[in-house]
């Protein structure tokens, strides 16, 4: 009995860890180049577009003002034509994706929004273009703080894949669901609940290890 159980953790463990590092991935290769978008195309950016910055933005805060369960469902359809089913760890893959990339464009923006304007007034004065100015200014000036945000990013995906587990997207929210809940086993449930904490205060510590790390250099 235990000896299945403990099976049965280390399968929903590494489902969780799939869901979460894959998603939390994707979001932020697509939710990065977003961010930087939106802080270009501001009023009064390197870019300037104001149609562009706020049709994207609304498109953004759309997606993420929809709760995330709602969200799991309105994108069944979508789901099933990228993977081809609608429950399991990888359909649960792409509304995580979803969720976090308008996630992280925000974070990105807020961290962008943060380098002195000075040093990008500079850039400019010297000739740089504007692919100089992102990636020899910008980014380099603002990781700490985008490393900070993927950070809370992949902590936020934790919560959402045990959400996921409510619709058999498997990982350990599926396993509190199906054996804490439905067969009345606490145990079990505080069991799943203690390891999403550690795993979490893991994710946490790890990010701000790298934060501190960025912002001495």
């Amino acid at each position: 009995m235990w000896s299945e159980m403990f099976d049965m953790f280390v399968q929903s463990f590494w489902e969780t860890l799939i869901m979460v590092g894959i998603s939390g991935a994707i979001g932020g290769a697509i939710g990065l180049p977003l961010g930087v978008l939106l802080h270009l195309s501001e009023r009064g950016g390197v870019l300037q577009n104001v149609i562009l910055n706020r049709v994207l933005g609304m498109v953004i805060n759309a997606v993420r003002s929809t709760p995330f369960i709602i969200l799991l469902v309105a994108v069944i359809p979508f789901t099933r034509l990228v993977v081809g089913s609608s429950i399991g760890t990888a359909a649960a893959v792409v509304p995580l994706t979803i969720a976090a990339a308008p996630f992280v464009a925000r974070l990105v923006e807020t961290a962008l929004r943060e380098v002195d304007r000075g040093l990008i007034e500079a850039a400019q004065a010297m000739g740089a273009t504007t692919s100089q100015v992102v990636f020899k200014v910008l980014l380099p000036e603002a990781w700490p703080g985008i490393v900070a945000g993927l950070t809370l990013t992949f902590v936020s995906l934790v919560g959402y894949s045990a959400m996921a587990g409510a619709i058999g997207g498997g990982g350990l929210g599926d396993l509190g669901i199906r054996y804490g809940y439905q067969r009345f086993l606490p145990e079990v449930m505080l069991a799943v609940v203690f390891v999403l904490i550690v795993f979490v205060q893991l994710v946490q510590s790890f990010g701000d290890y790298l934060v501190r790390r960025l912002s001495h250099k």
